[in-house]
């Protein structure tokens, strides 16, 4: 148990939901933070497309809400078969960018939109593409894609190990869905709790968090 408390802890980026941002992604991560404190940190990034509309506040001029893609002109449905799915491109850029530039990190936390494409740079980097070095990663509210476009993501078993966390009561992403994104992985863990559309960090998921990432410790034999 010593050794536990000693190395560095874990690094994780940390991918937003559809309409959120880094800084309210922070916000509404504190309790997990607090639960990973000493062996994970989040590091989180903003997506790279403004959402058209903004959001409620008056403080957006210098926060908009952002998307990682859209399945129509400026918005987005998770259920959406989208002909045309536009801005993924730049988004797999960024997670990139922001893994080269703020790195090393170990592995993604995603959130539902961020989840989804936490998701297929899971599939990328399982397919040994160089910009995304990550082990893991832990998808919250995650779904499956379902642009025709975005097919390729899930043509084959994605053998990265990953962790799913399913809200029974989720009324955004609802849990059938992230079960589904489960099945497309190998070996995935999945944990479900009995909220809704957020990221739950009550002591049965802090539990499992910790029990899922300590696989991945520097030191733990991986």
């Amino acid at each position: 148990v010593a050794a536990m408390s000693e190395g560095r802890p874990l690094r994780l980026l940390a991918l937003h939901g559809y309409r959120q941002s880094e800084r309210r992604f922070r916000q509404r991560t504190g309790a997990l933070r607090k639960a990973l404190r000493g062996r994970a940190e989040l590091v989180a990034v903003s997506a790279p497309h403004p959402v058209p509309g903004g959001g409620e506040d008056g403080e957006d001029g210098n926060d908009p809400p952002r998307g990682w893609w859209f399945s129509g002109p400026g918005t987005f449905e998770a259920g959406e078969v989208a002909a045309a799915p536009v801005g993924l491109e730049e988004s797999l850029s960024a997670v990139a960018a922001a893994l080269a530039e703020h790195g090393p990190f170990d592995g993604l936390l995603g959130f539902s939109q961020g989840a989804a494409l936490a998701a297929m740079v899971c599939a990328l980097r399982a397919r040994g593409d160089p910009r995304f070095p990550v082990a893991f990663a832990i998808l919250v509210a995650g779904f499956t894609s379902r642009a025709p476009a975005h097919g390729h993501f899930y043509r084959e078993p994605i053998a990265l190990p990953t962790l799913h966390v399913v809200g029974d009561a989720d009324a955004v992403i609802a849990a059938p869905l992230s079960r589904e994104l489960a099945q497309h992985f190998v070996e995935p863990v999945v944990l479900t709790h009995p909220g809704g559309h957020f990221v739950p960090a009550a002591a049965p998921q802090k539990k499992a968090y910790l029990d899922f990432l300590d696989r991945f410790r520097p030191g733990q034999g991986q």
